[in-house]
């Protein structure tokens, strides 16, 4: 009797300490792919990007002009956590000629896309202001993609003295 309780107890504790590493093998597994968003999001954390390393996911080859598109914001921000900006685009907004998105795109934060806006002819005009975040001074990067295909962009120097990125370098 006492043979078949010893057994028993050992099988649980065996049961039990299997589990406990299974869990914990799961629990590494899970904190490893946590660790990986910079993979996942495609970050270039410390590379300033060039303005083809920039567009050329989005654009895929279509034309790209530098027109039509203006950027308002201060060219000295004292801290990078909030900077307002402004983007125009110059385009009648109808139905058959309009901007369908406008992106925003940065040459040093962590992920360059920082903001993707979707327009259309409802909106009468094609204006966006925001605020963004700027990991150090760079060139920032305001793209708009026309119904027919088409981009255009306008590209400013923002000048960060304090960086709101903690990669930025």
């Amino acid at each position: 009797m006492k043979l078949v309780q010893t057994t028993r107890q050992l099988t649980r504790q065996l049961t039990r300490r299997l589990w406990l590493q299974q869990g914990a093998r799961l629990g590494l597994a899970w904190a490893a792919v946590q660790a990986w968003p910079a993979q996942a999001q495609k970050m270039e954390s410390g590379r300033l990007l060039s303005l083809a390393e920039m567009l050329d996911p989005i654009t895929q080859g279509a034309p790209v002009r530098q027109q039509d598109v203006s950027i308002t914001a201060p060219i000295l921000a004292d801290n990078g956590s909030l900077v307002p900006m402004t983007v125009q685009v110059q385009s009648p907004m109808t139905a058959a000629e309009h901007v369908s998105h406008v992106y925003l795109l940065s040459q040093r934060n962590p992920v360059t896309r920082m903001a993707v806006f979707q327009l259309g002819p409802w909106n009468g005009r094609a204006e966006i202001s925001t605020r963004v975040r700027l990991a150090g001074s760079q060139v920032v990067v305001a793209l708009a993609r026309l119904s027919s295909g088409e981009f255009r962009y306008a590209q400013m120097d923002m000048i960060v003295t304090e960086s709101a990125c903690v990669d930025a370098s």
